[in-house]
């Protein structure tokens, strides 16, 4: 972070550290600003924590109710219920008719459940956009460019709700930034396994990665958005690819190849 970050960044080291880490990796895990001490509203009104799910969610919905151009959303951990979908679906068309834009982020994972296929087919039609990225990010909403919201504890009972001007255009910047490198939502029924070419290999690159950064196969589930199956089954394919005959050696080849 340049010299001139602002004050109240400074004084949240946690949060400087997890901003550069996003600006490296360009996709945030961003819960980590929760190891800074909780900010009331009474002593910084641009950086508030907000405190269980009743809060952050008539926060959310206070900033998405008063949208008047565009709602950004990183919605990752594969696809959301049915019934969750179903809720969503008039909010969005509202948002829609009212003039304001509305883009979401989803994990690959998404791609192949039914549910969210046909939640994303009318919302498309309505006019919204919607893309896909393989690797895991944290959950981000960005309204009208003036207001964010990131997670503040890994169990998402914490919020941080962000309108420090700067900060706002940081994570803006991340999400577009993450948005050029996402795929468009395909609406043809597939299995994971069976994807579209331009999925599997970033998928797989992602799942390579997280195995030689040393992650357990429910950590790296999680962070792809999968089940585990699913993801033996896709490290079956990677084994298969570099003539491995175990994980052991799997992961020999693959920091071989990384060097």
């Amino acid at each position: 972070m340049r010299d001139h970050t602002p004050t109240a960044v400074r004084d949240l080291p946690g949060l400087t550290t997890t901003l550069v880490e996003i600006s490296r990796q360009l996709h945030a895990q961003v819960s980590e600003v929760a190891m800074a001490p909780p900010v009331r509203p009474e002593e910084n009104g641009s950086l508030v924590y907000l405190e269980g799910l009743p809060e952050i969610n008539n926060a959310i919905r206070a900033a998405v109710d008063g949208a008047r151009t565009q709602i950004l959303t990183a919605q990752p951990d594969g696809p959301r219920t049915k019934s969750v979908l179903t809720a969503a679906l008039e909010t969005v068309r509202a948002q829609l008719d009212a003039g304001v834009a509305n883009r979401t982020l989803y994990q690959h994972s998404a791609r192949f459940d039914e549910a969210t296929k046909e939640y994303v087919r009318q919302v498309t039609e309505y006019g919204a956009e919607v893309r896909t990225l393989p690797e895991f990010f944290e959950r981000l909403i960005i309204v009208d460019g003036t207001v964010a919201f990131i997670p503040g504890r890994g169990d998402r009972t914490r919020a941080l709700r962000i309108t420090e001007p700067s900060m706002v255009r940081f994570l803006q910047d991340v999400f577009e930034r993450s948005w050029d490198r996402a795929e468009a939502y395909p609406f043809v029924p597939a299995r994971s396994v069976e994807a579209a070419p331009e999925v599997i290999p970033s998928l797989h690159e992602s799942i390579k990665q997280l195995l030689i950064a040393g992650h357990s196969d429910r950590a790296i589930a999680r962070r792809l958005g999968i089940s585990e199956r699913s993801l033996q089954t896709h490290v079956g394919r990677i084994k298969a690819h570099y003539g491995a005959e175990n994980r052991l050696q799997l992961g020999y080849l693959l920091g071989r190849a990384a060097t």
